[in-house]
């Protein structure tokens, strides 16, 4: 009963919690202007947080370590650039596919789906990618899953900046480093389509909206029978199979969803940038998501959440505007934008040094790093982060 108790109030906590942190973020962009940079690097920033929250559930969840998420961006990105623009040109006699766009994009040849649409169809494309990805990896454990994901990572990018010597009949995988552009605005039900050159506010609230979403899909997973089976086979393989854990069906399931996750991003930002470049996937991108995941702490929602926020913060701020300046004060001939991942590098090894279990801990992480894990109400109370 002490252990239902826990659990209902820590179910209370995380609404408020979200409650609180939502409605903060649905202000932030009020406080700027429509079309300021600060609101730009932040609906980025919110991309981000669900690509983060989606590599936790195979990384935190069910310890499977991915060193290739950048694949899904990837394969969620293009889906918008073969989709929502001219790619197809030729496509119906050049008069192409129109479906629930306005009526300027109806006139122009291609494929253009409404960006809904488009969610779907990437949510469909990087799942099964995930889960093909993730089907070579099912025997091996620890850093040779690393290998393969990292593998396959790899092979995604040079597809996708090779795209354009890649022939399907008479249409190229990619545009490659040409980039796919421009791509459709996103266009909701009932409002008129986003318009970046007067206001972003539009495309904030949507990434806004994703990230609700996916902390509710986290929570959910987390706390149901198939997140129980993860940490399962996170903490002990072995064990979990000798009590009846479905390992493949559960591994799969943990890439599929993740891979979905990530696409549902990788869709939002190739709207939001309004082309897919095959040079924006490369191996560094995964690094710096999973860096997002660490820093945060492994398993932990609200963690991750954190970590993925400061991240980018010192992505886009810290970097550029104050390391960079002492950087030409100082003349070294370089700027610190040039070496960023060797400074989100340095950041996790002082991390693992100082606080390896991350910013905001989950409940057993903490406890099997200060080596008190183990205890009989341990044991009953599941891991809330």
């Amino acid at each position: 009963m002490s252990a239902l108790r826990e659990l209902g109030r820590r179910r209370y906590a995380n609404l408020a919690i979200a409650a609180l942190v939502l409605g903060i973020a649905a202000v932030f962009p009020l406080l700027f202007d429509p079309i300021s940079g600060t609101v730009g690097d932040a609906i980025k920033a919110l991309a981000f947080v669900v690509m983060a929250l989606g590599l936790n559930v195979v990384v935190g969840f069910a310890g499977l370590l991915d060193l290739g998420y950048v694949a899904f961006y990837a394969f969620g990105a293009l889906t918008v650039g073969w989709f929502a623009s001219d790619h197809f040109s030729s496509v119906n006699a050049e008069a192409g596919i129109h479906l629930g766009v306005s009526e300027f994009i109806s006139s122009l040849p291609g494929i253009h789906l409404n960006w809904l649409l488009i969610v779907v169809a990437a949510v469909i494309v990087t799942g099964i990618a995930g889960m093909l990805i993730g089907l070579p990896t099912l025997r091996l454990r620890g850093d040779y899953i690393a290998i393969v994901t990292l593998a396959f990572g790899e092979i995604i990018g040079r597809f996708a900046a090779n795209g354009d010597q890649v022939k399907i009949g008479e249409y190229a995988f990619s545009n490659g480093r040409q980039a796919i552009s421009p791509t459709d605005p996103i266009k909701l039900p009932f409002f008129q389509e986003f318009d970046q050159a007067f206001n972003i506010r539009p495309y904030y609230y949507v990434a806004l909206a994703l990230c609700a979403i996916t902390l509710f899909v986290n929570f959910r997973l987390r706390d149901s029978r198939l997140g129980r089976a993860w940490v399962a086979i996170r903490e002990d393989e072995v064990a979990a199979a000798s009590m009846g854990v479905p390992l493949v069906k559960t591994k799969l399931l943990a890439y599929g969803i993740g891979a979905a996750l990530g696409g549902i991003a990788g869709a939002f930002l190739g709207a939001y940038l309004n082309s897919v470049n095959g040079g924006q996937f490369q191996f560094g991108f995964s690094i710096f998501i999973l860096a997002m995941v660490i820093l945060g702490g492994l398993g932990s929602i609200w963690g991750v959440v954190i970590g993925a926020v400061v991240v980018s913060v010192i992505n886009y701020y810290v970097i550029p505007d104050l390391l960079d300046r002492v950087a030409t004060d100082l003349d070294l001939g370089f700027t610190v934008s040039q070496i960023s991942f060797g400074v989100f590098g340095f950041l996790l090894v002082v991390m693992m040094v100082l606080r390896p279990e991350g910013i905001l801990p989950e409940r057993r992480r903490k406890l099997e790093l200060s080596g008190e894990a183990g205890s009989a109400d341990d044991a009953l109370v599941e891991v809330r982060a």
